[in-house]
Order: C-alpha cells, then structure tokens, then sequence
C-alpha cells in the first residue's frame, strides 16, 4: 500500500517536472500563497489558544501577508529560481524577503495596532511561513531530485565518486544531485586529513582506496573536479584509474568555473589535451599588445588551426584592424561564422568592448599580383605569416607545389612587407626546419634563411622581420590527435609509423599567445624557440587515447573491447625525433618559455640567384632539379634517388 502510493507521488513529480516554466512558477507562487494562510491561522491559534479561521482580523492580516509578500518577491525574483536546486543561497533569499515582509507589518500591527490583532502576530506568521515554505520546498527538492533519481532505471542510472572535495567539486556534488539518473557516492581527495569526513552527508575517501570504493559503492563513473591540480598529477590520476570499470571524466577549464557552468552538461570524457597541456604561464601584457594594439594586423593563413587561434587572440588586444588572408574558402567561412557568431556571444559581451573591424581576403599568398594588391590597399603594421602546406608525404610527393607555395609565398609577403613599410613581419616556422630531410622542412627552412637575411641586409629600412619555431600543437588539421581519434572512432587500428619516434606537442592557445609576445620582443633577425617541454612517445600517446576512449591494448582489461596499435614503418623524409636547435646556442629571453637561437645565415647576395634558379626550375616542372638546388641550401635534404627508391619500394 505505502509503495503504491509512493509510486504514485514519483509519477505525479515525473509529470511536473515536464511542465512549462511559467506553470511551475504559478503553482509554486499559489502555494506560497496557502502556505501564508495556514501561517496565519497556525499563528493566530497558538497565541490565543484557540482556532480562528475565518474572524476579519485573521482574514486581514493573511491578505496584509500575502500582499506584501508577492510584492517584494516580485521585485527579488524569488520566483525566477529553479526550484529544484534549491539549497542553502534559495533559503536564505526566502529569509531576507520575508524579513523585507516583517517590516511594514510590525509597523502597522505592532506601532498602530488593529483591533483583534495581537502585537506579536507581526513577528510570528512570518517565522511560521518562512519555516512553512523552506520546508515545503526541501521536501520538494527530496522528491523531484532524490526520489527521482532513485527511482530511474538501473540501465541509465550513473553512481558517480567526484576525485576532488574542494569548492568546484562541492559545487558539482549540488549540481549532480539536482540531475534525474545522477546519484553522488562520494569523495577522493588527496588530502588526508579530509578522509573519513563528510560533506553533506556524503562521505570522503582517500585515493589509496579508490579500488574498494568503487567497489563498494557499486560506482560507474568518476569526474575529476581538481581545476588546480597539474597535467602531472592528472596524469598519475589517469594511471590509477586505466584498470578500473569506471567511465573518468573531467570538468572543462577554470573558465567554465567562472562562469557558473559546473554541472552535468560541462562534464566531458578526458581527451589527451588534458593530460599532454601544461599549466599555463601569466602573459606579458606589454609584450602581447607591442605588436598588436592600435594597429592593423595581417594574418597569413588565417583559416587555419595556427592562424585562426592567433586571430582570436589578437581580437581581444585591441587591433585597429585585422586582415585575414587565406586561400581556404572554408577556414575562412569557419573563421568569419565563429566571430561573428560564437565570439562575439562569449567573448565581447561587455558593453565597453566592441569586436575589432576584420576583413577577409580569399588570396594565395604564392601570386605575387594579389600580394601586392594586399599590400597596396591597406596600410599594414604587423604581418603574422602563417600560410604554409605542412604535410610531410603530400610535399615529398608534390614537392614542386610545396616549394612555391612556402617559400615564394613567404618571399612575396616579406618583399611587399619590406616595400610597403611594415613596422614587423613574424614568420611562423616549425621544428621540421632543424636539419631537415624532407622537402616541407627544407622549404621552412629556406624561408627563415630569407627572412634572416633580409634582416641583416634591409636593417636599417625598419622593418623588422623574425621567425618563431615551434613543433606539433595539439589538434591542428592533419595532426596526429585527430587522425588518432577517427582510428580509434572507427574501431582501429591505430597505425604509429616506429615504436621509438618522439614528437614535441603544444597547444594552439600557447603556441598562439607565445608567437604573439615573440613578435613584441623582435628586434630583426632572431630566431625564437618556444620551450616545448619533454617531447611525447607517440606509442605511448596512441595507448593512451585508445584508454581514454574506453578500449584496452589486448581486450583482456575491464572494458574487454580492445583496439589494436599497428607499426607501418617510417614514412618517406620523416624523422624519428625532431629538433628545435640547428646550432649548439640559445639564450634566454624576457619570457620564460621563449628562446633565442644563435644561428648562421646565407648572405641575401648569395641567396637570391638561389631563389631566381629555384623559380625557373618550378616554372619549367624539373623535380629533379628543384631538390638539387634545395640541397644545395638545405644539404640534410634526402637526395632524389633515395626519395625515389623510397616511393618504388
């Protein structure tokens, strides 16, 4: 009997929470409106020791109650809160209207007086109608929240432990109880002195017992809320876990903390820029607007994952005006939807800040013609030259298209910068252009030979031209994350070219901000290393987002469905480990994640009949030729019957 009544109230709260807003909001107003009535009744019976529903004085001061009430509840949006989160900040907005209420009733009942009306009623019906309605509400909590949530079907219910018991952890334990099929079975935190404790009824445990916990506590998933905690900690974290039938998840960056958003719909699965990002350094703000603030900025390959990423940054600089250029209709698209769309929401929504003027020009930067049109129409300061072809094969096998797109691209833009007064021009390079064997390193490489010498020949035209060098950032297109990722999506293999290779990772927000303070430091000529940190065994990080995804190696962990690593080979002018230091010096500079490197150049004199040989090679389509003469510069270049032998095999 008790059961089927129960189940009948959970069915009535399943229908309610599905009403309108508006509807729940007038049903709950009504009730507050009942619920001041019985206040006033239970009030008036207590201090006179017998029941008076219906005498004028009763009457009269419920409605003096409710109207002052639906007053200044109006006026506090005590109506606006969503009523099943209601907690301790709900309560105490209750407290402070009615205590608002109080206030006009003592002066009138208690200082005037009313026939029939005793003095303290003016203080009593309001304490019994804040308890009434706090209590009706918790009640209400209890059941549209817990009873729910307890009643849902095993199949989709998720018992979840929060790795963390500080405040973004506290604040995701009052979300996630407030969700239908969401159930709190705990605490980690590496503190000890907290274990054993509760918060809020629930208990915290140590990580030690992480195992017997879940056990326990029959939990499905654990949500790491630590947005202090370092990559290195995660990644213990993530080790401990990989063995364990639970579903790890992660809330998003501090940003979502800030604005409020820790509840169920931030949480995500952890992805390997989690693990392989690093704490961020405090920017230079001197630095990061030196080049940007006030001027109108260029920004090469701007459709792409590098030159979109600075785009969105020097947006929030100040810029009088920002020149996308790119030949990717579509990175362009993208990139203009995102601003005018997206960004501007999020980011410019302060009345005082307004999204800088952006223009957008559909141009390939290897024509000279549309360079110089580009130049000739606007009057440019900074110049961020980020348009390259990048992939390794697609270059070794089209390797004239990849040498006119990189180095005569680069070569227009610095010539037109150069002609055109331009205060600063920063060419985006690559750690392939440290001894390089392939044609995309070896025409990076010739790009910063160019602009070095340029620097040194034209310094004292003004402009300043320098180059920023840098390995893999995390997730840009073509990169080996999202080719992991649609592997693993479409159940494997995954293929790694050489168990032993290495590659050094970044993300695009530090690359970004970094070449951006790289080029306030320039002074002409330099070569700036960003410090990358410890590169990353590309093995260990396709087994790493193989876990991530829920799959074991070998399908004898707890997940059982595993996906499998294939070794292919090394691909054709591709290097185990990649550098960023051609020579053996480099000093340190204001910025502790950026570097200057000391390297030799090639006299502008003896390169340009280079560069002249090399254009006429491409115009008359001799593969063989162009990369003699590349190694000529580039003398780590593989030569053409190795490239050759290499593709035949």
């Amino acid at each position: 009997m008790l059961n089927r009544g129960l189940l009948k109230i959970l069915g009535i709260a399943s229908r309610v929470t599905d009403w309108p807003r508006w509807i729940k909001q007038l049903f709950v107003a009504i009730l507050d409106g009942v619920l001041a009535v019985v206040a006033t009744w239970i009030a008036f019976s207590l201090r006179l020791g017998e029941w008076r529903l219906f005498d004028w004085p009763v009457i009269r001061f419920a409605g003096s109650l409710i109207l002052i009430w639906y007053l200044l509840a109006l006026i506090r949006q005590n109506y606006n809160t969503i009523f099943r989160y209601t907690g301790r900040g709900s309560v105490v907005s209750l407290f402070v209207t009615v205590f608002l209420t109080t206030i006009p009733l003592i002066t009138y009942y208690m200082v005037y007086t009313y026939p029939g009306v005793p003095r303290t009623i003016a203080i009593l019906a309001p304490i019994l109608f804040l308890i009434l309605m706090a209590t009706a509400r918790i009640i209400g909590r209890y059941i549209l929240v817990d009873l729910l949530n307890r009643s849902s079907g095993e199949a989709d219910h998720r018992r979840v432990l929060i790795y963390g018991a500080g405040a973004t952890g506290l604040q995701l334990a009052n979300s996630l109880t407030s969700e239908r099929g969401m159930q709190v079975m705990g605490f980690i935190d590496d503190d000890r002195t907290k274990h054993g404790k509760y918060v809020n009824q629930t208990r915290i445990y140590h990580p030690e017992d992480i195992a017997a916990t879940i056990e326990q506590t029959g939990s499905t998933d654990i949500v790491l809320a630590m947005r202090t905690a370092k990559q290195q900690r995660r990644r213990e974290i993530l080790e401990e876990l990989k063995d364990l039938p639970v579903n790890v998840q992660i809330l998003p960056a501090v940003r979502a903390v800030i604005e409020g958003r820790v509840n169920a719909s931030a949480i995500r699965p952890i992805q390997v820029e989690d693990l392989l990002g690093r704490a961020p350094v405090e920017p230079n703000e001197k630095l990061l607007r030196a080049s940007v603030t006030g001027k109108t900025v260029l920004v090469t390959g701007g459709g792409g994952s590098i030159g979109s990423e600075i785009c969105r940054q020097i947006a929030l600089l100040e810029p009088k005006r920002i020149l996308v250029a790119d030949m990717n209709e579509f990175g362009l698209f993208h990139l203009r939807q995102m601003f005018e769309q997206q960004y501007r929401k999020d980011v410019f929504f302060e009345k005082t800040r307004e999204l800088p003027a952006i223009s957008y020009d559909l141009i390939n930067v290897a024509d000279a013609n549309q360079v110089r049109h580009l130049f000739g129409a606007n009057k440019i300061d900074t110049v961020y030259h980020a348009a390259a072809y990048k992939h390794v094969p697609l270059l070794e096998e089209n390797s004239l298209s990849g040498v006119y797109n990189n180095v005569f691209g680069t070569k227009n833009v610095a010539d037109q910068a150069l002609a055109s007064g331009v205060e600063r021009m920063i060419l985006i390079s690559t750690d392939k252009a440290v001894r390089p064997p392939n044609v995309m390193g070896a025409s990076k490489r010739l790009c910063e030979l160019y602009l070095q010498s340029l620097a040194q020949e034209r310094r004292a035209k003004g402009t300043i031209f320098s180059m920023v060098r840098f390995g893999n950032v995390l997730g840009s297109s073509g990169s080996v994350v999202p080719t992991f990722r649609e592997q693993i999506e479409a159940g494997g293999p995954v293929t790694v070219t050489h168990r032993d290779v290495t590659r050094f990772f970044m993300t695009i927000p530090e690359a970004a901000q970094l070449v951006i303070q790289s080029a306030g430091m320039a002074e002409g000529g330099e070569v700036y290393l960003l410090d990358m940190g410890a590169p990353i065994k590309i093995w260990d990080l396709a087994r790493t987002m193989i876990q991530l995804a829920g799959f074991d190696l070998h399908g004898d962990g707890p997940h059982g469905d595993h996906i499998e690593i294939r070794e292919v080979g090394l691909r054709s002018g591709e290097k185990l480990h990649e550098e960023l230091l051609i020579g053996e010096a480099s000093s340190a500079t204001e910025h502790p994640r950026i570097f200057r490197a000391d390297e030799d150049f090639i006299r502008l004199d003896e390169l340009t009949p280079i560069l002249d040989e090399l254009e006429r090679t491409i115009n008359d389509n001799s593969h063989d030729q162009c990369r003699r003469l590349l190694r000529t510069v580039v003398p780590t270049l593989n030569p053409q019957e190795d490239f050759v032998t290499e593709r035949r095999a």
